[in-house]
């Protein structure tokens, strides 16, 4: 390895050559956190008598930490959501039909890791496409791979890729994220080969990756988005079957807050 000097090494080196060599050897280390970090993380260790040890585990692990969250965001800005949601933002008091204990066990990602799907199905204004991103946000901050899409986008996208005989390597690369959630199903129709694209979509994930879908409609409802009755039900079954299924009811708290601001 080249580029730290070689006072590094040395015994008896002065404060400010040690700085420098520390500097030096973090940018080659690639360890930037603990080169912004050492000389503060240093005052501290001499101030509360802290062993060589122990400064030691302060630095690496502070690193450890911001790698970490650089890799979440980064898997955050993968997934492509539209607009930042949390759990944390999410007002469980303005609709009782959500039940809390269940949305923060969801939370806990173990249905991502046994790939069973999710649904959210509810009107507008329940909540159901902020807890889609918000629980999608907490898979991507756990190390999962996610990617978010409207449901017309993706059919979109799966025509043209059909068109362009990349229709393989398109599934493919849906099919390979560990939690896919698509936004908006139900809102309109779709033509038999938009519906037929979509459920190979589905098919490549069965029982091996995750989709978590929101929906205005019941599952009753789907077939004005999926005219075929039984492709219908084949993706109604694709995307219940052994998950879970989330109700969020029919009253808009967005609408009711929008109206109790004006009074």
């Amino acid at each position: 390895m080249t580029g730290i000097p070689v006072i590094g090494r040395r015994k008896g080196m002065t404060e400010q050559a040690a700085d420098a060599a520390i500097d030096q050897a973090c940018r080659v280390l690639r360890l930037p956190t603990i080169r912004t970090q050492f000389t503060e993380t240093a005052d501290t260790a001499a101030k509360e008598q802290m062993s060589y040890r122990a400064f030691l585990a302060e630095l690496l692990l502070g690193e450890c930490d911001d790698r970490a969250r650089r890799r979440s965001e980064r898997r955050i800005r993968a997934a492509g959501f539209p607009r930042d949601k949390s759990l944390r933002a999410f007002d469980f008091d303005a609709n009782p039909n959500i039940d809390p204990a269940g949305i923060h066990t969801l939370a806990t990602c173990d249905w991502i890791r046994k790939g069973l799907p999710l649904c959210l199905i509810g009107d507008s204004g329940t909540g159901k496409s902020h807890l889609l991103i918000a629980l999608g946000t907490e898979a991507a901050m756990q190390g999962f791979r996610v990617k978010y899409t409207l449901a017309t986008k993706l059919v979109n996208e799966l025509v043209e890729a059909a068109d362009e005989k990349v229709l393989t390597k398109t599934i493919a690369r849906y099919g390979r994220v560990d939690l896919l959630c698509i936004d908006e199903l139900g809102y309109m129709e779709l033509d038999r080969r938009g519906a037929e694209l979509l459920f190979q979509v589905l098919t490549e994930r069965e029982e091996k990756n995750s989709v978590a879908i929101a929906s205005n409609e019941s599952f009753a409802g789907w077939t004005k988005t999926f005219t075929d009755p039984r492709l219908c039900a084949a993706i109604v079954d694709r995307l219940t079957f052994g998950g879970h299924i989330i109700e969020t009811g029919t009253d808009s708290y967005r609408l009711a807050h929008t109206r109790a601001t004006r009074h």
